[in-house]
C-alpha cells in the first residue's frame, strides 16, 4: 500500500494584480450575480467564461421550488457558451458570489462537484487548461485548470 499526496497550486492575489482581461472577466461574473434568481437560498452566484474567440459568456444561478431543477451559475454559463459557439474553446472562467446579506462574499467561493465535472468536460473538449479565477471581495484565488479543482476526476477521455 502506498499513500499519495495530491497538491493543488493556488495563487492568492488582489483584483488589481490581475491582467486587465481577467479583471474584466471577474467584473462580468460579479455583474452576473445581479441576474441570479435565488429566492430560496438568497445566495447569488455569477460566472463568466472567456472563449478563445474573444466572447465572454455569463451565467447566474437559477433556483426552482423543485430544488433539483435548479441550475448553478457555472453550468448555466458553460452550457450556453457551447450551445452558442460550439467551435470555440473555453480559455478561463471567473466565479463570484453575493451572500444572503446581499453583499459580495469576502472569501472566494468554488464550484460544486457537479459544476466541476461539467466544466472539466469543456476543458477536455478545448484540449488545453482552462484557468479558474475565484473572486471574493478582498482577494481572488487563481487555479491553473479545471482539472486542478477535481484531481481524481471521472473522465472518459
Amino acid at each position: 500500500m502506498k499513500e499519495l499526496t495530491i497538491t493543488i497550486p493556488v495563487i492568492e492575489a488582489g483584483i488589481d494584480e490581475l491582467p486587465a482581461r481577467e479583471r474584466g472577466l471577474v467584473d462580468a461574473a460579479r455583474q452576473a450575480t445581479f441576474r441570479s434568481y435565488s429566492p430560496y437560498s438568497h445566495f447569488s452566484v455569477g460566472a463568466a467564461i472567456l472563449l478563445d474567440n474573444g466572447e465572454i459568456v455569463t451565467g447566474s444561478n437559477q433556483e426552482n421550488a423543485a430544488y433539483p431543477s435548479s441550475l448553478c451559475a457555472e453550468r448555466t454559463a458553460c452550457y450556453y457558451a457551447h450551445s452558442r459557439w460550439p467551435e470555440a474553446g473555453f480559455t478561463a472562467i471567473a466565479i463570484a458570489a453575493r451572500g444572503t446579506d446581499g453583499k459580495e462574499t469576502a472569501e472566494p467561493v468554488s464550484p460544486c462537484g457537479a459544476c466541476r465535472q461539467a466544466l472539466l468536460e469543456y476543458e477536455t473538449l478545448a484540449g488545453h487548461d482552462v484557468r479558474v479565477i475565484l473572486a471574493g471581495r478582498d482577494k481572488v484565488y487563481i487555479l491553473p485548470s479545471v482539472r486542478s479543482t477535481l484531481p481524481l476526476a471521472f473522465s472518459e477521455f
